[in-house]
């Protein structure tokens, strides 16, 4: 199954046009999860900029099939 990781705040969206074959949306939360690691490690104190935004997973049909909070998640 491929899924989508998008990146919105509800003003912007930050597309992922390419998406993920996962074996299943277990599997695409821990993809979702180390992306949000890597965004931490980038992060550098910036954190605060996060506020707000989500990283959503979606299918091909684009249904949310998952959503994670990135401010809450990066602390």
């Amino acid at each position: 199954m491929r899924c989508y990781f998008h990146l919105v705040n509800g003003q912007n969206e930050l597309i992922d046009g390419d998406g993920v074959e996962v074996l299943d949306l277990q599997s695409a939360k821990a993809q979702a999860l180390m992306a949000i690691s890597e965004l931490r490690r980038e992060s550098d104190g910036t954190i605060e900029d996060w506020k707000g935004w989500c990283l959503h997973i979606l299918c091909p049909g684009g249904t949310l099939l998952h959503s994670i909070p990135l401010h809450e998640t990066l602390h």
